[in-house]
């Protein structure tokens, strides 16, 4: 393990890191997308309810993601492989592939055009990941932004005049993204449960599908080598929550 040789793969008669190696780049990038995107909308949105709070728009952002934090994933990833958005069902401008990685002829575009059919291929699965993660982030970023903004600190910021911007986006919103950044570590091994059913779904070539695939041939190098890679990415995300603790709040220093 440490040296990172787990045997030979009985399945594909290859070193199994090699194999999980292949494979690990295009889970990260689905992983990491979602990630990013999820938070990025979800303190954003949380922030915006919290502002407006008991407004018409906090009623309507709150029915719209009780609505995704209660469907399952791997549904809302059916749904929009059917819908509109997807090439298979409509041929309009605004369509993404619902099936895999690449185009047929990505090996004949250019380097641009390969970036763009990978981010193309990219939006429905990370969609169906996301909008799930955003709706739980969204809540925890209203109840953390409501708490901060009645603090001592914020009134004074306004009694000196500030403008409303700067004290929600300079003062407010990053003491109340101290929780959110926790859920951080927690979301990892959330989202890397939850991408076994999208990559299916969408015939997307990462460790999910190695994984189910080595389970189902009982491929035991490969499923403890993607058991260990999950676990450490899993302590990796605990980790980097920790670090980023620093980041969102200047009073926190590390020795």
């Amino acid at each position: 393990m440490l040296t990172g040789d787990f045997g030979q793969s009985s399945s594909h008669g290859r070193p199994t890191i090699n194999v999980v190696l292949e494979v690990l780049p295009n889970t990260l990038l689905l992983s990491a997308c979602a990630l990013f995107f999820s938070f990025f909308f979800g303190i954003v949105l949380g922030a915006i309810q919290a502002v407006r709070q008991y407004s018409a728009m906090d009623s309507a952002l709150s029915v719209v993601l009780l609505f995704f934090y209660s469907m399952p994933s791997f549904w809302l990833a059916l749904v929009l492989s059917l819908s509109v958005f997807a090439r298979n069902v409509w041929e309009w401008p605004l369509w993404f592939p619902a099936s895999g990685m690449h185009a047929n002829d990505y090996d004949l575009m250019s380097a641009v055009a390969q970036v763009k059919d990978v981010i193309w291929h990219l939006v429905l699965p990370t969609m169906s990941l996301a909008l799930v993660l955003t709706a739980g982030i969204a809540r925890y970023m209203r109840g953390s932004m409501l708490d901060v903004i009645r603090q001592d600190y914020i009134r004074t910021a306004r009694a000196k005049g500030l403008p409303e911007r700067s004290v929600i986006f300079k003062h407010a919103l990053r003491n109340a993204a101290i929780p959110v950044v926790t859920l951080l570590g927690l979301y990892l091994p959330v989202l890397f449960s939850g991408a076994v059913l999208i990559e299916e779904v969408f015939a997307w070539p990462g460790m999910e599908r190695l994984m189910v695939g080595a389970i189902a041939s009982r491929d035991y190098p490969v499923v403890m080598a993607g058991s260990f890679i999950f676990a450490s990415l899993v302590v990796l995300g605990n980790v980097l929550a920790d670090v980023l603790y620093a980041v969102v709040d200047p009073r926190i220093r590390y020795e």
